[in-house]
């Protein structure tokens, strides 16, 4: 039976309102750790992102000022 055969005769509200509701009750912790776990990864990305550009600027800094006082000597 498909699913447009079983909401055929019921009214709208059943198909809108009350069929979501039961889904987010049923699934709601379900779809709560995912969406926390795609933030918390999200946020992983971007420290790491973070960290990785803070030691590329410092490399290249480090490297320039060296280069610049060994020509001093």
């Amino acid at each position: 039976m498909a699913a447009r055969e079983l909401f055929a005769g019921m009214p709208w509200w059943v198909k809108w309102v009350a069929v979501p509701l039961i889904a987010l009750v049923v699934f709601g912790g379900v779809i709560a750790s995912v969406i926390g776990f795609l933030f918390g990864l999200l946020f992983k990305v971007l420290v790491f992102v973070a960290l990785v550009g803070g030691l590329i600027y410092l490399v290249r800094r480090f490297m320039s000022s060296s280069s610049s006082s060994r020509s001093d000597w």
